[in-house]
């Protein structure tokens, strides 16, 4: 089982990217945030993987985080999430607020991916909450995550993509409270619209 590697980059295409470890080019799948974030060309850089064993495939899985990995790996251990869901969930909040999405039973989050309809949010849910729980991540419920939710949603709906909207409210400072306040200061962030 490969845990880790380090090397440089030798590609970034859409969905993976190819890493030169000892002059062996290992490929590598990983979301679009992790894509995003990945040194360009002949950096050096560290990467968490998850080795995935099908009959017809072995694959890698890479993340930038070992909390990802770790989301990752209890995510694709529920019936019906295969990697790429995984992935896909991961992409759509940050693993703190995935967790307590999931701990407090929110299913807002997940039914964003595509192919995870309600009832697989609610599933997941379902397997997840105590584990969740159990991890010391409260499972009350959370009104800043709905307004995150909803900040986030508006901010997609003003024709910004998912991960330029995540990473301008990440950068909003968390005295700032209540989702229209949060867009106005992730408009500042992102130039004052479009």
């Amino acid at each position: 089982m490969i845990s880790f590697l380090e090397g440089t980059i030798e590609l970034k295409a859409e969905k993976f990217f190819i890493m030169n470890v000892a002059g062996v080019g290992y490929k590598i799948f990983a979301g679009a945030e992790t894509l995003h974030k990945i040194p360009e060309k002949e950096a050096n850089v560290k990467i968490w993987t998850h080795q995935y064993v099908r009959e017809d495939a072995l694959e890698l899985y890479g993340f930038l985080h070992f909390a990802e990995l770790e989301l990752f790996e209890t995510l694709i251990g529920i019936s019906g999430i295969g990697p790429k869901g995984a992935l896909g969930v991961l992409g759509v909040a940050p693993v703190d607020t995935l967790k307590k999405a999931i701990a407090s039973g929110d299913t807002s989050y997940l039914t964003r991916v595509s192919g995870i309809g309600r009832k697989t949010a609610e599933k997941i849910i379902l397997e997840l909450r105590e584990k969740m729980a159990g991890r010391g991540v409260s499972s009350m419920e959370a009104p800043e995550l709905k307004e995150e939710a909803d900040a986030l949603d508006a901010l997609v709906q003003l024709g910004y993509s998912q991960r330029e909207a995540r990473e301008a409210l990440q950068q909003i400072p968390e005295e700032i409270v209540g989702a229209e306040k949060r867009v106005k200061a992730a408009l500042k962030k992102l130039g004052g619209g479009k």
